[in-house]
């Protein structure tokens, strides 16, 4: 079982940078590969980023490819989101999730295991 702690979320202008930390705790972070989800009020989950095990691949959604980078460091159990550009549209509930399918880099929020509480992003116009 693995703990997850998101942080570095807040408000900022649109145009402006964020870079959001999820801390794992419990057993091991290379038994899992790690996504980033978003959800907005009234609206689902949405997959964002996901990094594989060794951080050796990367996928990304279409509305933030470009402007969103996904990393890991496995010395540092963590796992980074580094959101540039932002638009107002990013505004969300950002989550990381871990799954214990190493090589998973893929939309589905149901494969993922572990979730972690939130971080709020906020993106003023």
């Amino acid at each position: 079982q693995v703990q997850l702690v998101e942080s570095g979320g807040g408000l900022v202008q649109a145009g402006g940078s964020l870079r959001l930390s999820c801390a794992a705790s419990g057993r091991t972070f290379r038994s899992y590969a790690m996504g980033w989800f978003r959800q907005a009020p009234g609206k689902d989950r949405e997959f964002v980023a996901a990094i594989t095990w060794s951080g050796a691949n990367t996928g990304y959604a279409d509305s933030v490819k470009g402007r969103f980078g996904i990393s890991r460091d496995n010395g540092k159990n963590t796992v980074y989101l580094q959101m540039n550009s932002l638009k107002p549209e990013d505004t969300a509930v950002y989550y990381c999730a871990a799954t214990t399918k190493l090589y998973y880099t893929g939309t589905d929020y149901t494969r993922y295991d572990y979730w972690g509480q939130g971080t709020q992003v906020t993106v003023s116009s």
